[in-house]
């Protein structure tokens, strides 16, 4: 009997890895009630137990772009959001902060992440490019293993109605390499639940304990599986439900440590929930993707390839941020996700670009490999160098993964190792592109913010950040900031009682005046003395929040001990040129939407005193006249020297006033509006339209108190980060008008290239030295910092001219080498060769005295040495048809310029080379005795 428990056991263990897909097993509904509720039935259900039954808070979804996580692409799980209180850095004062119960479902996009399964999507019914996370989540400790798990078998069991026979369990193993042991009480609580033994497995680290990424918080996890088959046959299992227990944080060297604080991080797919709910055998046969899926299928044609409905359908759901497509989705995803209304005619738009694009891209993509094929061996590799021109990074933007489905679907093998060697090749070139990463520095963990918690430390007063005035004169006066020294720590993170003479170490203070880095600002610098003793400074690079506190990056020329008293002062000239251009990126926020309407919402921006960087979402690229008015609209805001006012006000003021601006970021309550012209009052009272009418913000950032220290605003560059989103660059003040003033300069250079061009050329000569003048300035307008709506302007300008230019050498060439042809048919009678030498600038020129002397002797060989300043010769010839295949133009070029040191190229027809020799006789010679042996 045991033996035979076993044999199960390990069969089942087998079956819960592979995950199998949602196919057409033998599949019993769940009972004979009537039909199951709708998913957003489903999904309210979960929503209201969590609220209703157990107090859990209900926040809505978060975008599927995520909030500054560069680690990824898109949100793949309902804890994302959350990350900041897993890793103690959620700002105290935000909403979050008091987070303790929450529950929402998520909008997720299977792509990036240390989990993302993106692989397992069109292989089977169940994995899907955007899905839906319902997860209950408990911070801090508010509950843990006991309650998560009764929680969750109360809700499948009772609510859903879900027979407790067809749930099965697996809990994790433990790890001997790692020192974790079997999570033993996680065991014994599903045993108390009355799930029997033989359905509670036991796993390793891979199946059953979770992670965030390669460091981080993590913990071991519990999942609940359904069996699809509903005890006929063998077990079916597919995962329904993972609870993960946050315990312990994988630091950077790979060893695991306990967490300050544990927390319960839940996730259940809802299309697998409702599949099971409505008895269905595939995820895609439930009321999610059944409307959907027939509107495709209506709106199908004899051309749309049946195979590519499935791709349509993950493009559609995958390519936007958006669960469904608006007047396809069911009912319920409306209520739950009210963007699916508000933005329906911009996403329909979005959606129907790409699905054309796509399969345009798809069709070409086809023809390619199909062409490809043809020219292969039965043997041969599909080469690497087509697969990369049909990717996401060459020229078709097709993903990887679905040309490799492609040519899988046809029995080839793609050459692997020559992929990943253009990889390497790609990430090298993107390092070398790429803008400088600033050093992190030092920087508060989970730990030492656990640490700081537990000893009851407050989160560092920076309200002092904001105390500056402006005086009578125009200029500013920035205040001293008297604090005391509360925690030291060494580079590597240690805290310490002290730091010695020359030591980089991080403090913690009490109060600053630093503006620590955040929105997109860049931090502080400045330095501090202490008190008694301010003849010596302690300069300070960077100041960084972490948790509520602000940690500042200094070298100590001397001793520093805890509860020292200092006295901080920032760098005036720094935090002013931080300010002048963080009011500029509000101006110019504002200006773009007055310009392109105000569907142009901000995605993020960086600023420092030397320039701003704004990326904002654009239906296309601006034009020139865009990128002008905006210019115009800032500078008339800057001129009129309006008041700058800030104020802090409770959170839940901001929430309905039209036109506010904010991103999508978790902001501290109260929350501090910048409003440029009006007082804030007066902005966020909805009846006075005033934010339609000017820049009003959430922003925590340090302001100009009035617009004219701006100074002005040049846009100096522009691109396209991706469809529909555009990253501007701006210079403020006098860097601003320097670039005015070059570009300035550059137009007047290029108006005289203009009038040099209409004058005409008098020969070859001057004509390419003005084609060589035109490609400098070409260059020069490109790399210039100058306003980029007269880059543009200039650059349409300067490539005209270099057009006309070179058509205007090429007339003056043929002309010249029509007379050059007449005169050497002159001077040679009719015979097999013409060697001999003539004048030309350039190859170029030669080459085409060659030809034309061909067309007109069609039966003779010519060769033909241009002597050049510094004893270079330029050489060319061309071979009659009918003296091939023993002579060749190729053979004989290069048998002269090797003589003179030289090189030659070309085919056996024309060559051309180049050598050096004072003795052109000597080569003539050459040519005509190589010539005359072949012939």
């Amino acid at each position: 009997m045991a033996a035979s428990v076993a044999a199960a056991a390990r069969r089942l263990r087998r079956a819960i890895r592979r995950s199998p897909a949602w196919r057409g097993l033998s599949h019993r509904p769940l009972s004979s009630e009537p039909p199951a509720a709708k998913a957003s039935a489903v999904r309210a259900a979960f929503l209201n137990f969590f609220r209703d039954r157990h107090g859990h808070r209900l926040v809505p979804s978060a975008s599927v772009r995520p909030r500054g996580d560069p680690s990824l692409l898109f949100v793949n799980a309902g804890m994302n959001q959350f990350k900041p209180i897993f890793l103690g850095t959620v700002d105290p004062r935000s909403e979050m902060a008091g987070f303790r119960r929450v529950a929402n479902s998520q909008k997720c996009v299977r792509a990036g992440g240390h989990h993302n399964d993106l692989e397992d999507v069109g292989r089977d019914l169940s994995h899907h490019t955007f899905f839906e996370m319902l997860g209950n989540w408990a911070f801090g400790g508010e509950y843990f293993k006991e309650e998560a798990c009764n929680m969750a078998w109360e809700l499948l069991t009772q609510v859903y109605g879900i027979p407790e026979e067809r749930l099965w369990i697996s809990y994790f193993d433990g790890d001997p390499k790692a020192g974790l042991d079997p999570d033993l009480e996680t065991r014994d609580i599903w045993l108390s639940l009355g799930v029997p033994a033989s359905r509670v497995l036991s796993f390793g680290p891979q199946e059953n304990f979770w992670e965030m990424g390669d460091t981080g918080p993590c913990g071991p996890c519990t999942e609940i599986h359904y069996d699809l088959a509903g005890g006929v046959g063998a077990p079916q299992l597919v995962e329904l439900w993972n609870l993960v227990f946050m315990q312990h944080n994988r630091e950077a060297d790979g060893s695991l440590q306990p967490l300050p604080q544990r927390h319960v991080d839940t996730g259940m797919g809802l299309e697998r929930l409702v599949a099971v709910l409505q008895g269905k055998h595939s995820t895609y046969d439930t009321d999610l993707f059944s409307p959907l899926l027939n509107a495709i299928q209506q709106a199908g044609s004899s051309s749309d390839p049946a195979s590519s409905c499935a791709f349509l359908h993950g493009d559609l759901k995958g390519t936007t941020w958006l669960p469904r497509q608006p007047g396809t989705c069911s009912g319920g995803d409306t209520d739950a996700y009210p963007e699916l209304q508000r933005n329906s005619a911009q996403i329909a738009n979005l959606v129907s670009e790409d699905e054309a694009a796509f399969l345009a891209s798809l069709e070409r993509g086809r023809r390619i490999i199909d062409r490809t094929l043809r020219t292969l061996g039965p043997s041969d590799m599909f080469p690497a160098e087509v697969a990369w021109s049909l990717s996401l990074c060459g020229d078709l933007g097709l993903p990887l993964d679905m040309v490799e489905l492609m040519l899988e679907e046809k029995g080839v093998q793609l050459d692997s190792a020559g992929l990943e060697r253009l990889a390497q090749e790609e990430a090298q070139h993107r390092a070398r592109q790429a803008e400088p990463v600033q050093k992190q520095g030092l920087w508060l963990d989970v730990h030492a913010l656990g640490e700081l918690q537990r000893q009851g430390v407050p989160p560092t007063d920076d309200s002092p950040k904001y105390n500056y005035s402006l005086r009578p004169s125009g200029s500013y006066e920035f205040g001293t900031c008297e604090a005391q020294v509360l925690q030291l720590y060494t580079e590597d993170g240690t805290a310490v009682a002290s730091v010695g003479k020359g030591q980089r170490c991080g403090l913690l203070l009490d109060r600053t005046n630093f503006y620590a880095e955040q929105g997109g600002q860049a931090s502080d610098r400045g330095y501090l003395v202490r008190a008694g003793q301010e003849d010596v400074l302690f300069p300070v690079a960077r100041a960084q929040v972490c948790g509520g506190f602000i940690l500042h990056e200094a070298v100590a020329p001397e001793c520093l001990r805890l509860g020292d008293q200092v006295q901080l002062h920032v760098d005036e000239a720094w935090r002013l040129g931080c300010m002048a251009k963080h009011t500029a990126t509000h101006l110019l926020n504002w200006a773009l939407r007055q310009t392109l309407g105000p569907g142009t919402e901000q995605q993020g921006s960086h600023l420092n005193p030397e320039q701003l960087r704004l990326d904002v979402t654009t239906q296309t690229p601006l034009t020139p006249e865009q990128l002008r008015a905006v210019e115009n609209t800032v500078q008339e805001a800057v001129g009129q020297d309006e008041a700058v006012y800030m104020e802090e006000v409770p959170l839940a003021l901001t929430a309905q006033v039209p036109g506010l601006r904010s991103l999508d970021e978790v902001y501290p309550d109260p929350v501090r509006v910048v409003s440029v012209g009006v007082p804030v009052a007066h902005a966020l009272d909805p009846a006075s339209q005033a934010a339609l009418q000017t820049s009003v913000e959430l922003c925590c950032g340090t302001h100009l108190l009035r617009t004219g220290a701006v100074g002005d605003l040049v846009i100096i560059g522009d691109r396209q980060l991706s469809k529909g989103t555009t990253r501007l660059l701006a210079v403020t003040g006098e860097q601003a008008q320097q670039a005015r003033e070059l570009g300035q300069s550059l137009a007047q250079e290029v108006k005289a290239a203009t009038e040099r061009l209409s004058l005409g050329s008098r020969d070859v000569a001057e004509a390419l030295r003005l084609s060589k003048d035109i490609g400098r300035l070409i260059e020069a307008v490109e790399t210039a910092v100058m306003p980029q709506w007269q880059r543009r302007e200039l650059l349409a300008t300067v490539k005209m001219l270099q057009r006309r230019a070179n058509t205007a050498i090429r007339k003056l060439q043929m002309g010249q080498a029509a007379k050059k042809t007449q005169e050497l048919l002159e001077r040679h009678s009719k015979g097999p060769l013409i060697v001999d030498t003539v004048s030309a600038e350039s190859l170029s020129v030669l080459v085409k005295v060659v030809r034309q002397l061909c067309e007109q002797a069609p039966s003779t060989s010519v060769l033909l040495l241009s002597p050049q300043p510094m004893g270079k010769v330029l050489c060319a010839c061309q071979v009659a048809q009918g003296a091939m295949p023993t002579f060749t133009a190729e053979a004989w070029a290069l048998a002269v310029c090797s003589h003179m040191g030289g090189k030659a190229w070309g085919s056996r027809v024309v060559a051309q080379g180049t050598g050096s020799t004072t003795d052109l006789e000597a080569a003539l010679s050459i040519a005509q005795t190589y010539a005359l042996s072949q012939l």
